[in-house]
């Protein structure tokens, strides 16, 4: 039987392991943390409990392919809660903007802002509609590793207007500058920049409509044990607190398996990584193995980061939705400063979760945990300081301006617990090049045959997860694991005998 070893069980790394042993291989999933899930951890403060990386969940029928891979269904597994208002969204000048993913009720919000826009809004939902068909619905799903298929395509790309940015495109359609926020900041969650993401990621808004925003019972948890569950029914190994050490490559610079921490050996006829992409070119592959993709890697532009506080509050606030964003005076500077900038911010925006709305064992009655992020600058930007004091007074910052510009009276008193996670957090823990939390900026020139290709190009080395095609998301690594799966099916068939037993010479280089 052929022998995968995945590094690291994030949901690429689970979803890849689920759709391997479902046709058939011996596959072992090795993971540094003390728990799956990857960047979706979770937090007991006290009675407050929290995610602390992923909380969205759309189009859970990424999951239902998964469940149906083991003989079972999402909905005997785990309940998703429908969201509604899907998200909130909070301007500085005091308006107010209710998501709901339906035509009707959102056309009536567009209507408050200009009346003109409802029309535009049909047929951007109507272009968006066809960008996820042609661009999500196939491309998404197809590997995009060799020129010849993505010059196929570009005509496609070029009529879907993908050399766009997303606000650029998002323009085309509503002139009114809250509305341009609105169907425009999407990409944010996937670590790009509205104004350099490739127009092809405002399919976000017709995404939400298709299928819907739940929270699950639980929180992301839930999603995380739905994943080792099916892995452990279908046979495979889940091996936690299990750093990898070293790669094995042989002779004819095939990768054979890995060396881990505490020395032993795992010897595999293929690795699919999970982990960050650029950690693990540099760290773990030697030079000369990865010349092309070492150089992509050095020019690469980089997603920002996030600052999260975890704030355990002994009241609830009425302004709050279960997702509810708070958008900058200042969009475009502000995006300009996130991005470009030196380091520093002039304006905070704002993304907030208060699943008590939803899930009360998340809060003791009349409290909330609520989970603050603050879109930052990644590690590489020369002003980037999160020292001792830097962090205190960043800290401070967030909470003075949530209470005395957007209106949480009292918060600072009402704090029961918190704790905080900068982008030392996400480059010390996940091991995250500058910190950076989705990998590599979506930007057309970084997308589909321009971004690390899933077949890496070393044999028997395979990416899935946030750095790989198609990107990041938990859409977007659930797929990448369907593009990798696929690809190791077409060149090494599960029944064959395991060609793993190759003696193979050792490449030390780091730890993953």
């Amino acid at each position: 039987m052929t022998k995968i070893v995945v590094v690291g069980a994030g949901f690429g790394g689970l979803a890849a392991a689920v759709r391997l042993l479902a046709a058939g291989y011996d596959v072992t999933v090795v993971e540094a943390l003390d728990r799956p899930g990857g960047r979706a951890g979770w937090l007991e403060l006290g009675p407050y409990r929290f995610d602390t990386g992923p909380t969205l969940v759309t189009l859970p029928s990424l999951f239902e392919e998964l469940c149906r891979l083991a003989g079972t269904t999402l909905q005997d597994e785990v309940e998703l809660i429908p969201l509604r208002p899907a998200y909130r969204i909070l301007f500085s000048d005091g308006k107010q903007f209710d998501y709901w993913g339906d035509a009707e009720r959102d056309a009536e919000e567009i209507a408050r802002f200009d009346p003109t826009a409802v029309g535009t809004y049909r047929a951007f939902i109507a272009t968006t509609r066809h960008i996820y068909e042609r661009a999500f619905g196939d491309l998404a799903r197809r590997p995009f590793d060799r020129l010849p298929l993505f010059l196929r395509v570009l005509p496609e790309l070029i009529r879907l207007r993908a050399h766009e940015s997303v606000y650029q495109f998002v323009s085309r359609y509503f002139r009114e500058p809250h509305l341009r926020m609105v169907f425009s900041f999407h990409p944010l969650f996937i670590g790009g920049n509205p104004l350099r993401a490739s127009a092809i990621y405002s399919i976000v808004p017709y995404l939400e409509r298709l299928e819907g925003v739940y929270f699950a019972r639980g929180g992301m948890r839930s999603l995380v044990d739905l994943l080792t569950r099916l892995l452990t029914r279908l046979g495979g190994e889940l091996l936690l607190g299990t750093p990898v050490e070293q790669l094995r490559i042989d002779a004819l610079g095939r990768i054979r398996g890995v060396i881990l921490a505490d020395g032993r050996e795992l010897i595999a006829d293929a690795v699919v990584v999970n982990a960050d992409i650029a950690r693990t070119v540099v760290d773990l592959l030697p030079p000369d193995t990865t010349t092309g993709l070492r150089r992509w890697i050095r020019h690469a532009r980089y997603s920002m980061s996030c600052y999260l506080l975890y704030a355990g509050v002994a009241r609830r606030y009425s302004q709050l939705a279960h997702h509810t964003i708070i958008m900058p005076l200042d969009y475009v500077q502000q995006l300009r400063e996130l991005f470009d900038g030196p380091g520093t911010l002039s304006e905070l925006a704002f993304y907030l979760h208060a699943p008590a709305q939803t899930d009360s064992s998340f809060a003791p009655p009349g409290h909330e945990s609520l989970y603050i992020l603050v879109p930052v600058p990644h590690l590489g930007r020369p002003l980037s300081n999160w020292s001792n004091d830097a962090r205190e007074a960043f800290r401070q910052r967030v909470l003075t301006t949530l209470e005395y510009v957007h209106g949480f009276t009292n918060l600072q008193e009402s704090l029961q617990a918190w704790a905080e996670w900068t982008p030392i957090e996400f480059d010390r823990i996940y091991r995250s090049m500058y910190g950076a939390a989705f990998a590599f900026e979506p930007t057309l020139f970084q997308s589909a045959y321009f971004r690390p290709h899933n077949r890496s190009g070393l044999p028997g080395l395979y990416f899935v997860g946030a750095g790989t095609h198609p990107g990041a998301g938990i859409p977007g690594v659930l797929l990448s694991a369907a593009v990798t799966s696929s690809l190791i099916l077409s060149e090494m068939p599960a029944e064959a005998p395991s060609k793993a037993v190759i003696v193979p010479k050792i490449v030390e280089r780091g730890r993953l």
